[in-house]
């Protein structure tokens, strides 16, 4: 596909910083085209659809007993390892273009420094939604509900955008650094998996064994979920909002600095 970016030497475009904005829709359209052909948004809709088959069929009985609907409880997770699992699509895009040459080929042109980043994030972005979307749409065929008012709904949907739009970033800049989308993956969807099995997640902390439960409790994952569940009821309190919310600036001040540094002072190729 032939990309053509406009003149930066045109000063009522640089004025306007129109050509950042060309730039990004250029790219990001590229992107969503490319996604679509190699079949990243089914596999944003089959994981959320898997993950929760996969938690809500053997242990709903179980948590029935415990008086908890299971489906309510699970939920949040199922949508947080859903936008993880597009970062984890977002770090491979990047391995596959620096392995294509693309950034060489970007480095070449008159592109601003952070065009093709901002570009991933934005089909980042659309992938979780995506996700989110199925995510919730199979939920309430399970028996999820929102009780909440409007605000409340789209405080969960915009927090679990900004956990997979945080997440990206990371995996984005890992992913530049890294030789190979299959060792991208391997650094990326363990560590994501042991972490939500070692939450509060699928299952309550009481679950767990005595001397796992300080980090069950305490990790960021559980306490994004525990945030999106309440929100989820209509009930959110900032006790409970207000860890995940620092998790989540630390991450997004250290992911983007990394991010930042990797687009502006390395060329980094093949």
């Amino acid at each position: 596909m032939t990309l053509t970016w406009p003149d930066r030497t045109d000063p009522e475009v640089s004025a306007h910083g129109s050509v950042f904005v060309r730039q990004w829709l250029v790219m990001t359209g590229r992107n969503l085209r490319s996604a679509r052909s190699q079949g990243e948004f089914t596999i944003a809709v089959a994981m959320p659809v898997v993950f929760a088959l996969g938690f809500y069929l053997p242990l709903r009985l179980i948590m029935a007993d415990r008086g908890i609907d299971y489906a309510q409880f699970l939920m949040p997770i199922i949508v947080l390892q859903g936008v993880a699992f597009t970062a984890v699509a977002a770090a491979q895009r990047a391995t596959m273009d620096k392995m294509r040459g693309m950034s060489r080929r970007l480095a070449s042109m008159p592109v601003r420094p952070l065009v093709p980043l901002t570009a991933r994030m934005s089909t980042s972005t659309v992938r979780s939604a995506v996700s989110i979307g199925t995510a919730l749409a199979f939920g309430a065929l399970l028996g999820f509900s929102f009780d909440g008012d409007l605000l409340d709904t789209a405080g969960f949907v915009l927090f679990a955008l900004a956990v997979g739009l945080v997440l990206a970033i990371g995996a984005d800049s890992l992913g530049l650094v890294t030789r190979g989308a299959e060792a991208t993956s391997q650094l990326l969807v363990l560590p994501q998996l042991v972490l939500g099995m070692l939450s509060t997640g699928f299952v309550p902390e009481s679950s767990f064994p005595e001397w796992a439960r300080p980090f069950a409790r305490n990790q960021p994952i559980s306490h994004w979920a525990s945030t999106m569940r309440e929100l989820a009821v209509g009930e959110p309190t900032w006790a409970t909002a207000k860890p995940g919310l620092i998790w989540l600036g630390a991450l997004a001040v250290v992911l983007v600095a990394v991010a930042h540094h990797t687009q502006t002072h390395r060329r980094l190729y093949p």
